[in-house]
């Protein structure tokens, strides 16, 4: 059967046949920028292995054309220092060797050996499966035990016979490998086929079923959307390829015809079995994607409906639709990425509920609360630091340390019993410099966390003594320090002793400030200004540069809870976290509904709020309170001036005060969006509000909760709020419900945090009940009226 007849010796680069796959298309380039297109990066990643080969390059991209030129060894990745222009290419990746934590380098991994797929007969596949169909382990090619062959690296230099893989070098129905048992000489391999519902698709058809042609995914005309590709970096939105980032039957794609929002592609489903999973049988691991347990029970009881089964509930969750989701018989399964397991119900009543299955290792349970500790800073290097904060410096969300995905790491609970890695929150395990967490960014393994030093928390009391700080991450920063953190002299920028530098000097940069020796951040670091220095024995180093004073938009002095526990439920704010909150009140100062200060002397709020009155006499303002009571002394009040209600059929009006807002910590604006900005999918978001708890306690003081912005497509689905939602409103709300804004948070502020600031993105409208299930919260859509908002601010 495997006769070699010829030979053929190829000495030169191997092209894999890309143009002949139906699924996944990665074209190898030579030269330019495009030669990056065929590697996945992850900042912050580094492996050690040894052979490895390291280059000097002065671009990324020249260490990419090294990577795919190397002779000594196959190279599946490499590693980029910018700072120091150094190159490394290896033989290894994140799928072979352990990835460690370092800081300011980047891992570059070839696609072709990440993927764990088949297209076609798998001639181009490059995964690691080394087990046969009936679980025989896989001989190594280079090997001739127990079975003589001719199917070497030497014979067939392109194939990718490395170690025990499974391949295919002579096309074959599909990859093979010999065999370590001497009785059975060869066998096709038990190999993973990621198609499923095409979550993994990657291919570049981009017209729908019926021939509409796809819009980009960085596109928002004709069709406004809330998937980002750069909040999704690992849903792959390439140009205007179909995809399907959210748990769809099928990829599908927003269409460019304003008739048709979106609609399916036609890509047909792959014919050879699905993919085998590593399965939890007694755990849910993240969201539970890969639980393959026999609980069949919801949280409240209630018996679950087999899958196969549209009595009592009809639905489109079945196994040929979602044919690698494992529903078997009644099981709780998560087909559609949900935040855990959940199943239909057999009660006619209840449609659908998450179930009780236990959390891998000590992961927060969707219905366990989070509880918040009174942590703000950190002291020494923060190994001590057990606060509640779970984001990075650049806002980036922390992943969970019992969770491998996306980065698998060995900071684990039970390797670092002490060190207190609870869920996700930011800890130092390692002893590092500060708090840090794996990111959940594919693309980005960890970050320091959003906290500060506690002996560098600013005195509020005292004025700023130098007007030239830090904003962010320092990338506009002009200051005049010139030392870094330990208090070495920086090197000047155009100075090539003691240390060498081809970039980063003010030919290079012009624009980023490099004419001296102060400190820039000319490469956006997100952990700040930096600078070379004049020690020989350390070429560069971060600077110690204190932040920027005084009140601006959507900067509390005062940092919220940011509670992911309910308003309905209780959960009570930090006096005056958000104080941009106001509370709109009758005369007899009873209040009603929430409102946002925007400006000094403008709030908006929902315009059903004002059907009581169109007069502004009817309406008290009061603002810098924490307690519905308002009995602080920080407590202003204001008279409504004038109401200028939104356009004809929405839900949103601006009120001006008598005279403006005294500007101070606990009265505060939140900023604006940009024009027609829209939220991305799954953003987390905070309401706040005095308004009904239902008896469940925390009445009477301003209360917040957190939950992911769902978006419209989702929203108006039949099985959620059914086409009701419109193009200047957005959705919000945990879908399995118990966490929502409620009456008389009507009018207030949903606000979401990016770069350090919160924005107001939303006013609360309307919903259907209070924390209902499959009911989400209903937006009006801030960025649809910023025009509106600051031309009528402008012209009254």
């Amino acid at each position: 059967m495997f006769l070699v007849t010829s030979v053929v010796l190829i000495f030169a680069v191997c092209f894999l046949p890309y143009a002949f796959t139906r699924l996944i298309l990665f074209p190898i380039f030579s030269h330019s920028a495009d030669v990056l297109e065929a590697y996945i990066k992850t900042d912050g990643a580094w492996i050690v292995k040894l052979p490895k080969s390291q280059y000097t390059a002065k671009t990324v991209e020249d260490c990419a054309v090294k990577c795919n030129k190397e002779t000594s060894f196959t190279c599946r990745s490499f590693l980029y220092h910018e700072k120091d222009q150094d190159c490394v290419t290896l033989p290894a990746n994140s799928k072979t060797d352990l990835i460690l934590r370092r800081m300011n380098v980047a891992l570059y991994e070839k696609k072709e050996y990440l993927l764990e797929c088949v297209n076609g007969i798998g001639s181009s596949y490059r995964g690691t499966i080394a087990v046969t169909v009936s679980g025989k382990t896989c001989q190594e090619w280079s090997s001739q035990i127990p079975h003589k062959h001719s199917k070497t690296s030497e014979n067939y230099p392109c194939k990718g016979l490395d170690k025990n893989y499974c391949r295919n070098p002579d096309n074959e129905r599909s990859p093979w490998c010999y065999t370590t048992d001497p009785e059975t000489r060869w066998e096709y391999c038990k190999y993973l086929l990621e198609c499923c519902s095409g979550e993994n698709y990657r291919g570049k058809i981009s017209t729908t079923a019926s021939g509409f042609t796809c819009q980009r995914w960085d596109s928002q005309k004709p069709q406004n959307h809330g998937y980002i590709p750069s909040a999704l970096p690992d849903k792959y939105l390439e140009e205007n390829y179909c995809r399907n980032p959210d748990g769809e039957p099928k990829p599908w794609c927003f269409t460019t015809s304003p008739s048709k929002r979106w609609e399916s592609c036609n890509i047909p489903r792959c014919t050879t079995e699905p993919p085998t999973i590593v399965p939890e049988l007694t755990c849910a691991n993240g969201e539970g994607s890969s639980y393959r347990g026999t609980i069949a029970v919801t949280v409240s009881g209630k018996t679950c409906q087999e899958w196969s089964s549209q009595i009592p509930h009809k639905h489109s969750k079945t196994s040929e639709n979602y044919p690698c989701k494992g529903l078997d018989k009644n099981y709780c399964r998560n087909p559609d990425n949900e935040r855990s397991p959940w199943c239909y119900t057999t009660d006619p009543e209840t449609r659908w509920e998450y179930c009780s299955v236990p959390s891998c290792g000590d992961q927060l349970r969707p219905e366990e609360p989070v509880i918040p500790v009174g942590e703000e800073c950190y002291e020494g290097d923060g190994s001590s630091y057990r606060g509640a904060m779970s984001e990075t410096v650049s806002g980036k969300k922390c992943q969970f340390w019992t969770s491998m995905e996306p980065h698998r790491h060995s900071k684990t609970p039970q390797n670092f019993p002490k060190a207190d890695l609870r869920r996700n929150l930011c800890r130092n395990p390692d002893g590092d410099r500060a708090p840090w967490c794996y990111t959940t960014d594919p693309s980005v393994r960890w970050e320091y966390c959003n906290i500060e030093r506690c002996d560098n928390k600013p005195n509020t009391q005292e004025p700023p003594i130098n007007p030239t700080k830090l904003v962010g991450n320092g990338a506009s920063y002009q200051g005049p320090t010139s030392n870094t953190i330990t208090g070495v002299t920086c090197q000047a920028w155009s100075s090539m002793t003691p240390h060498q530098h081809a970039s980063f000097t003010p030919e290079t940069h012009p624009d980023k400030g490099l004419e001296s020796n102060q400190c820039r951040n000319p490469d956006n670091d997100v952990n700040g200004p930096w600078c070379y220095t004049t020690d020989r024995n350390k070429k560069w180093d971060y600077c110690q540069i204190p932040d920027c004073d005084g009140l601006k938009c959507g900067q509390p002095a005062v940092k919220p809870k940011r509670c992911f526990g309910r308003i309905v439920g209780g959960c009570i704010s930090k006096a005056h976290s958000w104080p941009w909150q106001i509370s709109l009140r009758t005369r007899s100062k009873i209040h009603f509904c929430g409102g946002t200060l925007i400006d000094a002397q403008w709030v908006l709020t929902a315009a059903h709020c004002l059907e009581r009155s169109e007069s502004p006499s009817a309406y008290k303002i009061v603002l810098g309170i924490h307690t519905e009571r308002a009995t602080e002394a920080s407590k202003q009040e204001r008279d409504v001036s004038k109401i200028i209600k939104g356009p004809a059929g929405t839900d949103i009006a601006l009120l001006k005060l008598d005279r403006p807002a005294l500007l101070n910590d606990k009265v505060m604006p939140a900023c604006l969006p940009e024009t027609d900005y829209i939220v991305p999918s799954n953003t987390e978001c905070y309401v706040t509000g005095w308004g009904e708890t239902q008896g469940t306690g925390g009445e009477g003081f301003l209360k917040e909760t957190g939950f992911p912005v769902i978006e419209n497509k989702v929203c108006n689905s039949a099985s959620f709020l059914n086409g009701r939602v419109k193009e200047h409103e957005m959705c919000a709300g945990n879908i399995g419900g118990g966490t929502d804004s409620c009456q008389g948070d009507s009018g207030g502020p949903l606000v979401c945090y990016s770069q350090n600031t919160f924005v107001l993105q939303g006013v609360t409208s309307w919903g259907l009940g209070c924390a209902n299930a499959m009911k989400p919260g209903v937006y009006t859509r801030v960025s649809k009226f910023v025009n509106w908002i600051e031309r009528s601010m402008k012209e009254n």
